[in-house]
């Protein structure tokens, strides 16, 4: 066993010097301090790193089919009342959406911007004294009262018992409803003395959508619909008026992740002439982003250019705001990393060791060279 032990300490690379022989000098202290103090500042640094994320990026095909496409927006038209605001949206596998209500808030605001108080729907009109019947007299006393849809009925019971039944059996039909006033419920519940009472005023629209992920759009308008095709509201309110300025708050498609950008967050676009048709041109790219956890995120990115139509050139346009959307064959993947904990104890072991090495052979150098220097001006004075 002792022998086993001698050849174990033959190997050793670090042999040890009696400390009687130790030569301690103050430039040998002074390198010792400052290599110390280089070796914490490069191991808090290189601790630093270790403990930052980076975030790496990849390009893929989208090979994904069958997924929806969610649209987040906020968006406010200070010259526009919410009553005349609509939302639709379209893509191009035919499919439609006229008037969308579902997950949309619209808030009134005032010409100031500021938020007016929610007038709940049915006051602010006259009131006349009894319903008109679908079969044309008045609801008498324990009668059931079913309300005529004015030739838009799907079928031949089917009833309209308010003002915005009537609109949607109109919407269903693809008409356009010319004057309220006419409607024995639209005149009950004030629809269009609610217009009258809503000029001036804006409209601020926020919510979301939820689309087939193809290319489509989606427009803010003041219209009804015909066959299909988008005119004009020929109402008598505001006639002329068509001014579609607008402030995009916010603008996404997907959820939010870290260092995302939306480029239409905060634009503005102010109309001087009325009427006219704005258009942003939208370029969706998918993209994956995967956090340090593992948590995986499923949005968009976009970029964006934008046009202005003039009514003054040729044909009448629809005044309106359209966002057209157009999907990237392109996936952008994002995922974040962190040096490997043997990454970062080997960077540590090469900071010691070669801060150490180098402080040995500078102080090596100055012991010597001083050690020389010293020799030769005792021989001068021997001389």
């Amino acid at each position: 066993m002792d022998r086993v032990f001698s050849k174990v300490r033959n190997l050793d690379a670090y042999p040890k010097i009696n400390e009687d022989f130790y030569s301690r000098t103050l430039s040998g202290g002074v390198i010792t301090l400052v290599a110390s103090i280089a070796m914490f500042l490069l191991f808090v640094s290189e601790l630093g790193l270790y403990l930052h994320t980076v975030t790496e990026s990849k390009l893929v095909v989208d090979t994904s089919r069958g997924e929806k496409l969610h649209i987040n927006f906020d968006i406010t038209f200070p010259a526009v009342s919410c009553t005349l605001l609509s939302l639709d949206a379209m893509d191009i596998s035919g499919e439609q959406h006229l008037d969308i209500r579902h997950d949309i808030i619209k808030k009134r605001i005032d010409s100031n911007g500021k938020v007016i108080e929610e007038r709940k729907e049915g006051i602010g009109g006259p009131q006349i004294e009894k319903p008109l019947q679908r079969h044309g007299g008045r609801l008498e006393h324990n009668e059931t009262y079913c309300g005529s849809c004015f030739g838009a009925e799907a079928s031949d019971d089917e009833c309209c018992n308010s003002c915005e039944e009537v609109r949607e059996a109109y919407r269903r039909k693809g008409w356009g409803m010319t004057n309220p006033d006419l409607i024995d419920q639209c005149k009950r519940e004030g629809f269009a003395q609610k217009i009258k009472d809503e000029e001036g005023e804006g409209c601020n629209i926020y919510g979301s959508l939820e689309v087939n992920k193809v290319a489509g759009n989606f427009h803010f308008i003041k219209s009804f619909h015909q066959s299909s095709i988008h005119i004009p509201d020929l109402l008598a309110f505001q006639e002329d008026s068509y001014n579609i300025s607008h402030r995009i708050n916010k603008l996404s498609f997907g959820d939010y992740y870290p260092g995302i950008l939306n480029p239409l967050d905060g634009v503005q676009w102010f109309q001087e002439n009325p009427n006219g048709m704005y258009q942003y041109f939208l370029k969706v790219v998918p993209t994956i982003y995967t956090n340090i956890r593992g948590h995986t995120i499923q949005s968009n990115q976009f970029s964006v250019t934008e046009h202005y139509k003039s009514p003054e050139f040729g044909r009448r346009s629809l005044p309106g705001v359209f966002f057209f959307y157009d999907l990237s064959p392109i996936k952008v993947t994002f995922t974040e990393t962190h040096i490997s904990f043997l990454h970062f104890i080997t960077n540590v072991c090469a900071i010691v060791g070669g801060v150490f090495t180098v402080a040995g052979i500078v102080d090596s150098f100055v012991y010597h060279g001083h050690k020389a220097l010293r020799k030769k001006m005792e021989i001068g004075k021997l001389g």
